[in-house]
């Protein structure tokens, strides 16, 4: 069976540059049901990027590339 998600991460690290490992991607997913911000969030952690931090434009950009790519249920 093939993951619902990696669509969505191989956007992220085409995209975006962020190539996520398996615990990453699992922070990810996890975060996913508390909104796509707690998601960005997760990615940015999960990338040792300091969050509040980080470029406006690169946030949007995780944000969006997330919500383009998320699985249809």
């Amino acid at each position: 069976m093939t993951d619902p998600y990696e669509p969505m991460f191989s956007a992220l690290c085409r995209e975006v540059g962020f190539c996520l490992h398996d615990k990453g991607q699992k922070r990810v997913v996890a975060a996913l049901p508390n909104g796509l911000d707690a998601a960005v969030r997760a990615v940015f952690a999960a990338e040792g990027v300091d969050e509040p931090n980080a470029p406006g434009d690169l946030k949007r950009a995780v944000r969006d590339c997330l919500k383009a790519h998320l699985p249809q249920s």
